[in-house]
C-alpha cells in the first residue's frame, strides 16, 4: 500500500462484493483519509461451472488468481470467503487479519413451491442439490434414501437453477444467505453440532504479502481473536488430513470461558461410514489442537475413508 489508497482484490459475485465491501468500510472506519478501492478479479472457479468440485482437483480454484495479483503488487490485500482459502498459502502470502465470523451453520433452502420446508421430513427420494462432498456425506448419513445432485454457481445462480427444476431443495451456508438478505428463504437452519460446517465457514481471510508491514498494520485491528484461534483448529486439523474442499471433512470450533472445542467429522462419499471426534485445550494452542484431533480421526478410521476416495477421484 502507499500512504493514501489500498486496493482490495475481490471475486465478482454479488457475496464476494458484499464482503470485500464489508472489509472496505471497516478499514475506512479505522484509518480515514486513506482510500480504499476493490479491483474485480476472475477466478478459475468462476470460470469452470460444468463440472463438479472434486473432479477438477485445484485447491486454489477460488484464489489463485487473485493472489497472482497480489503477489505482482497490482492489489494491496485479497478478501476471500476463509472456507475457500487453502491451508498452505502460496509463497509471499500470508493472512493478514480474520473478522469475527459470522453464522457458521449451513440451512436447507427448499423449492419455493415445496412445502416441506425441514430438510429430514423430505418425502423418500428427493432431490437435494449440493456442490458439496461434505455436505453430501452428512446428507446420506442421515436420509440415504435421498438423490444428491451436484450444483456449482454463485448464490444467484444456484437459486434460478433451483427455482427452474423439480428438486426438494438445496443446501447452503447460512451467512452468505444473511450478507445477502435472503433470510426469508429459509426453511430451515441445520445444527451445527449434527451437520458440521466446512472449515473456516462464515469467516473471512484478509490476505497480504508476507513482507507488506505496512499493510499487516493497517489490517490487522480487524482481526477478532476468539475467531482467528477458532479457524486456526479447524485450518490445522484440515492441513493435517491433506484435504480441502474435495474431500468430506467437516469442522467446527469455538472458543468458550477461554477453552478452545474443536468437533469434526469425516465421512465417505456415500455417507455409510462415518468418523467423528472432539478434542478441548488452550486457544493459543490451536493448531496443535487440530493436529492432534486429526491423528485421532486418522487412527479411527479417517485414513481408510479418505485414501477410498482418493482413489475415486
Amino acid at each position: 500500500m502507499n500512504n493514501t489508497t489500498i486496493r482490495i482484490g475481490s471475486r465478482g459475485s454479488d457475496l464476494a462484493l458484499w464482503q470485500a465491501r464489508w472489509v472496505q468500510h471497516q478499514l475506512t472506519e479505522l484509518h480515514p483519509g486513506v482510500g480504499v478501492t476493490i479491483e474485480v478479479i476472475k477466478t478459475k472457479g468462476d470460470k469452470i461451472l460444468d463440472s463438479p468440485l472434486a473432479k477438477i482437483g485445484d485447491k486454489g480454484l477460488f484464489t489463485r488468481e487473485i493472489e497472482e495479483q497480489l503477489l505482482a503488487g497490482r492489489i494491496d490485500v485479497a478478501v476471500h470467503s476463509l472456507k475457500d482459502l487453502p491451508t498452505v498459502l502460496p509463497a509471499g502470502l500470508t493472512i493478514g487479519a480474520i473478522p469475527e465470523r459470522g453464522d457458521v451453520r449451513d440451512v436447507f433452502l427448499p423449492h419455493p413451491r415445496n412445502p416441506v420446508r425441514t430438510l429430514l421430513e423430505q418425502p423418500a427420494g428427493a432431490t437435494i442439490a449440493t456442490g458439496s462432498l461434505r455436505r453430501r456425506s452428512q446428507l446420506l448419513h442421515l436420509r440415504p434414501d435421498t438423490k444428491v445432485l451436484d450444483i456449482r454457481g454463485n448464490l444467484n445462480t444456484r437459486f434460478k437453477r433451483l427455482e427452474a427444476s423439480d428438486w426438494a431443495g438445496t443446501i447452503l451456508a447460512r451467512a452468505g444467505l444473511i450478507r445477502l438478505g435472503w433470510e426469508d428463504r429459509i426453511g430451515e437452519t441445520l445444527p451445527a453440532d449434527s451437520f458440521l460446517p466446512a472449515v473456516g465457514q462464515g469467516a473471512l481471510g484478509v490476505e497480504i504479502r508476507s513482507d507488506d508491514t505496512a499493510t499487516a498494520n493497517f489490517v490487522q485491528p480487524l482481526t477478532h481473536q476468539p475467531t482467528w484461534d477458532a479457524t486456526t483448529a479447524e485450518r490445522s486439523l484440515l492441513h493435517a488430513l491433506e484435504g480441502g474442499c474435495q474431500i468430506p471433512v467437516g469442522a467446527f470450533a469455538r472458543v468458550e470461558h477461554e477453552t478452545l472445542h474443536l468437533h469434526a467429522i469425516v465421512g465417505s462419499l456415500d455417507g455409510r461410514k462415518i468418523v467423528r471426534g472432539s478434542i478441548s485445550g488452550r486457544p493459543g494452542e490451536a493448531w496443535a489442537l487440530g493436529n492432534s484431533l486429526a491423528g485421532t480421526l486418522r487412527r479411527d478410521g479417517a485414513d481408510e475413508i479418505l485414501s477410498e476416495i482418493r482413489a475415486e477421484q
